[in-house]
């Protein structure tokens, strides 16, 4: 019988373990009307209004690479949020399972998500190998909650299970590390969960020592206000 960590990739990490339950935590009991506000048409203030504008702009960025025709290909939306991402693939054809730390997510993508979609929506661990084999995986902003050992160690389950993967993390700039010590002192509707910036020259060369037959496809950076993400595109040669 293999156990969790065979189970999950290899990937038996307390910090990753730590990270997951504090968001599942933030999201379910602290911030779900803030998010659900935030992926809305709702008010929200001018710091959150530039994140939902950056959170648009990198949407666009990591769909820009994927098929305008789904139809017959299957995606895992890792972090799927309050849907907009998996709904978008699903209107293109796509076959989407959606998975999110936070069940109240869910629960709010379910509602929006027009009647008539292959959309599967899961709460639960996103590098599960019970979740099966996809053409694509893309996790927007899901990854930028961990260190870099433990995001290196969520592509290589993924790995396993797909050819072509789309993430975004945290550019340890500068400039990021001031600006989230700076929001800190922020109220608490106007603050995220823990960011961990990493540095993208360390990531790529662990992505490459971890992920030997993979290949880095792209690197873009979305900046709007308080939101700094940087998008990565690999695939397995």
């Amino acid at each position: 019988m293999m156990d969790a960590q065979t189970l999950n990739g290899g990937l038996a990490s307390t910090s990753y373990q730590q990270s997951r339950s504090a968001l599942e935590t933030y999201f379910d009991r602290t911030a779900r009307k803030a998010w659900e506000d935030l992926t809305s048409d709702a008010p929200v203030s001018g710091i959150r209004a530039t994140v939902r504008a950056g959170r648009d702009s990198m949407r666009d960025l990591l769909l820009s690479h994927l098929p305008g025709d789904m139809s017959g290909r299957r995606l895992l939306d890792a972090g799927c949020g309050t849907g907009a991402l998996a709904i978008e693939v699903a209107g293109r054809g796509g076959e989407v399972l959606a998975i999110d730390v936070a069940q109240g997510l869910v629960d709010v993508a379910q509602r929006r998500a027009p009647a008539g979609l292959s959309i599967d929506w899961r709460s639960g661990d996103m590098r599960s190998h019970s979740l099966g084999q996809f053409d694509h995986v893309v996790a927007m902003d899901s990854l930028i909650h961990y260190a870099e050992a433990d995001i290196v160690g969520v592509l290589r389950a993924w790995s396993q299970r797909t050819r072509h993967i789309l993430f975004t993390f945290a550019p340890g700039t500068p400039l990021l590390r001031t600006m989230h010590f700076v929001g800190k002192a922020f109220p608490r509707s106007d603050r995220s969960p823990a960011i961990l910036p990493v540095s993208q020259a360390r990531l790529e060369r662990a992505i490459a020592s971890a992920l030997p037959e993979w290949s880095i496809d792209f690197s873009e950076r979305v900046s709007s206000g308080f939101y700094k993400s940087q998008a990565m595109g690999i695939s397995r040669r």
